[in-house]
């Protein structure tokens, strides 16, 4: 199995590494040349969108915006439908997109036989190195397994959340989540050092209750 890597930033660089220990081959494509040359020292192979088209079995997408996914995948001037001799059988986006982009994406797609599975990831840097992240995908429920195999090394859990745009979805439910414990914390912590009270001392005290979180254990 060939897995193709297009995005080696906070979290595509530590999901490579991770795909590296278990021995699978990886094809990296980066703006970025000094994080492709880091990886490339792990036992990376970078190449051109052109041969990562024309090898990889899988493409895995980790980019900033859905712009600069489709960029990659089907409207800059190198995308990957624009190769000829195409072997990728499918994307997994693991990008923060939204659902209508998610579906745009996946009709593009599935006029040159690629299967698109949205899967955005939750569990930030620390597990991403650890290989531990949580995968919400939205794909069809028979491609689930081939697609937990290709994620294992790099996810602790690949949950189908339902049909494409479903992973884009349920990730914007998780940052709502996320963001308004990050708010709450906030507001904690300045309420504690307004009374002198010692954040690690508080922090103990409640971790164990149901103020804990995993947002109040990265913060």
């Amino acid at each position: 199995m060939k897995v193709g890597f297009i995005g080696l930033g906070i979290m595509g660089k530590p999901m490579v590494e991770n795909l590296l220990k278990a021995n699978v081959t990886v094809l990296v494509n980066d703006l970025n040349k000094e994080a492709e040359s880091e990886v490339v020292m792990q036992g990376a192979n970078a190449v051109s969108v052109k041969q990562m088209a024309q090898q990889a079995d899988y493409v895995i997408t980790s980019l900033p915006n859905g712009a600069i996914v489709k960029a990659v995948l089907y409207s800059g001037e190198d995308a990957i439908v624009k190769q000829t001799d195409i072997n990728v059988k499918a994307v997994i986006d693991t990008s923060s997109l939204t659902p209508n982009e998610s579906l745009e994406i996946s009709k593009v797609l599935e006029t040159k036989q690629i299967k698109y599975m949205d899967a955005p990831v939750s569990g930030g840097e620390p597990l991403a190195i650890t290989g531990e992240l949580s995968v919400m995908i939205g794909c069809a429920e028979t491609d689930l397994p081939e697609i937990q195999k290709v994620l294992e090394p790099i996810a602790a859990s690949v949950i189908r959340v339902g049909d494409v745009g479903a992973g884009s979805v349920v990730k914007l439910a998780n940052q709502i989540i996320v963001n308004t414990n990050i708010a709450a914390l906030s507001e904690a912590v300045v309420l504690a050092k307004k009374f002198d009270i010692d954040l690690a001392n508080m922090y103990k005290a409640i971790k164990g209750g149901l103020a804990g979180s995993s947002v109040m254990d990265a913060k």
